[in-house]
């Protein structure tokens, strides 16, 4: 039986701002990945909607997944709850596999290590992968 068409969004609900990530399936490279402040989601959101055929949203269950749930409503795609446990330490992880250490700082175990940015986006990408890995 085939996939269906169409990406997957996942998002990182927060308050001041979410991370966003466009995948076609899990384990792949994501198509777009980004941070907006959260006032910005709905219009970063039209544009994804228009430029990707979005076959589901992915948003994550945190506690700020109810405020940001009335700005997915108008894009006519389905959203889908995921549960976002966990998903800040594995998205460090993976920002770390794609951006490995240089310098000193390679010698610095990796669970002590801090990304040098926000990565909601890397968050989003994990959000997005538990939709796609889910049974049909």
């Amino acid at each position: 039986m085939s996939e269906p068409a169409g990406a997957v969004l996942g998002i990182d609900p927060g308050t001041r701002k979410c991370g966003y990530a466009v995948l076609l399936e899990a384990g792949a490279a994501p198509l777009e990945l980004g941070i907006v402040p959260t006032e910005r989601l709905a219009e970063t959101l039209r544009e994804l909607g228009q430029r990707f055929a979005l076959r589901a949203i992915a948003l994550g269950s945190g506690t700020h997944a109810g405020a940001v749930s009335p700005l997915l409503a108008g894009l006519g795609v389905p959203i889908e709850m995921v549960d976002e446990r966990e998903t800040t330490l594995l998205a460090r992880r993976r920002y770390f596999a794609v951006h490995p250490p240089r310098g000193g700082r390679r010698f610095i175990p990796r669970g002590m290590l801090l990304p040098p940015r926000p990565i909601d986006d890397f968050a989003a990408v994990l959000i997005a992968e538990r939709l796609l890995e889910r049974p049909v």
